[in-house]
């Protein structure tokens, strides 16, 4: 029978690299996900879901925190987070929800660091692997055999099953998936093997026009992929086209093959709600720590402003409360998704967190001051592995202003050598692909003041001085 409470369960199912055109409710042209779609037809989708620092830990700290990650110490991917300060799971604990962790982690040197507010966590350590993974469950190291996106989900259903019925939950599933190295189950192995994946219409970027960061970067897909990540060596007597083609089709296959095993877990949990009677109490919520790049640009990874690892899937089911069908333009932030929890179980925002609750967005009730404009800043100057330049910006509804400041700045993980500044705008009503820089453009003065203006405005609002 279905729970007679008033505060609704969450269910906050979160995969790590899983880009929002990757996602048939989003329009994607490579694949379907008829179980993601179910929540989005049934509730809401966010077209304008926006991360404020594209890499893993950061954004997961700025999810639980409901703060920028100058403000809650994980700027970085080795920067340790501090258990002691405020979280969404401790708030919901003390206001009696059960709440539980189970997946990816990934706050703390070694990926290994115990939760806190959590009555039950089983996390994996660092990334995780995809077969056979070992996690750790309340601190005791195990292995479970099998492919860790069906593991994760077993948990999860284990955990429901056994909760206390009358008290309300909070289920936090983080999926390794989509994460690199893309390695799939036995059944979707061969998924797409007889079938052409399109290339994206900037595959073939020259980078022309636009910062010396985008051309350094290493996330190449024809120079910086691996044989890893093709599980084969690459054919010979292939033109360097011809091999680039060929890196992306072993590329994204296997990252749509690990993507459909996420799908499938998915429906096996809002099925079991459905047989437990409590789909209509209990809100389910399907996001990506950030975007990913799926060939666009030539690239792989995140990290970039650019739209494509800044935009992220944002999905919420709750009948109780939101129409289905809905869709909305209306910017959301990953800083904003511990407040609206928060709001949901009639528990006040502590005032040291700074988003913003979604409700009146998802219940069709945007106030007329909702934010337009948002704040991204990127720590990781020239990080070992992909190069990526240190950077902070502004997306608007129509534009999006980018400084590449050129230093570490003392950031952990960044490389302490210097770069000349650069600025990059983007008119994204006529370049939504971002492909023409229009910074020096004289016709974008009078844009540019603006839009520094109410960058300098956003840094500030979010107490970021350094």
């Amino acid at each position: 029978m279905e729970q007679k409470q008033t505060k609704p369960n969450i269910i906050f199912i979160m995969s790590d690299d899983h880009a929002a055109h990757a996602m048939s409710c989003y329009g994607s042209k490579i694949n379907e996900t008829p179980n993601l779609d179910r929540i989005a037809d049934e509730g809401i989708r966010f077209d304008n879901a926006f991360c404020t620092n594209s890499i893993c830990a950061p954004s997961r700290a700025a999810i639980l925190t409901g703060r920028y990650n100058h403000m809650n110490g994980v700027k970085t991917l080795g920067d340790k987070f501090d258990s002691r300060q405020q979280t969404v799971q401790k708030i919901l604990q003390d206001d009696g929800y059960q709440t539980a962790l189970i997946g990816k982690w990934h706050l703390g040197h070694g990926g290994i660091h115990n939760p806190t507010g959590f009555d039950y966590w089983n996390v994996l350590p660092g990334q995780g692997v995809y077969h056979d993974p070992q996690l750790y469950e309340m601190g005791e190291k195990k292995v479970y055999e099998g492919y860790v996106t069906d593991i994760l989900t077993d948990l999860s259903l284990d955990w429901m099953k056994g909760r206390h019925k009358d008290k309300p939950f909070m289920l936090m599933c983080h999926h390794k998936a989509p994460h690199r190295p893309w390695d799939p189950d036995k059944k979707h192995a061969h998924m797409y093997e007889d079938v052409h994946i399109p290339e994206p219409e900037t595959f073939n970027d020259d980078y022309s026009n636009r910062s010396e960061a985008a051309k350094e970067a290493k996330m190449r897909i024809d120079r910086d992929l691996t044989e890893r990540d093709f599980k084969v060596t690459p054919p010979e007597h292939l033109s360097d086209q011809e091999l680039k083609s060929w890196k992306y089709q072993r590329y994204i296959k296997d990252y749509l093959r690990v993507i459909a095993s996420i799908d499938d877990n998915v429906g096996r949990i809002l099925d079991y709600l459905d047989e437990e009677g409590l789909t209509e109490n209990t809100m389910v919520i399907y996001t990506s720590d950030q975007g990913f790049f799926l060939g666009d640009h030539g690239w792989f990874d995140k990290r970039f402003m650019y739209e494509e690892s800044l935009r992220m899937p944002f999905i919420v089911r709750y009948p109780r409360a939101i129409q289905p069908g809905t869709v909305t333009k209306d910017f959301a932030l990953n800083v904003d998704f511990a407040e609206t929890f928060l709001d949901y179980a009639g528990i006040e925002v502590p005032e040291e967190m700074q988003g913003t609750s979604l409700r009146p967005v998802m219940e069709g009730n945007t106030p007329d001051d909702w934010q337009t404009s948002m704040y991204y800043r990127y720590w990781e100057h020239l990080s070992s592995e992909h190069k990526v330049g240190a950077h902070y910006g502004v997306r608007t509804t129509r534009y999006k202003l980018i400084y590449y400041y050129g230093e570490a700045l003392g950031a952990s993980d960044a490389v302490d050598e210097s770069r000349t500044p650069e600025w990059e705008l983007f008119d994204l009503e006529k370049d939504p692909y971002e492909m023409n820089n229009v910074y020096s453009d004289p016709s974008y003065s009078e844009t540019v003041v603006t839009l520094k203006t109410e960058l300098y405005r956003l840094k500030e609002a979010v107490a970021d001085y350094e």
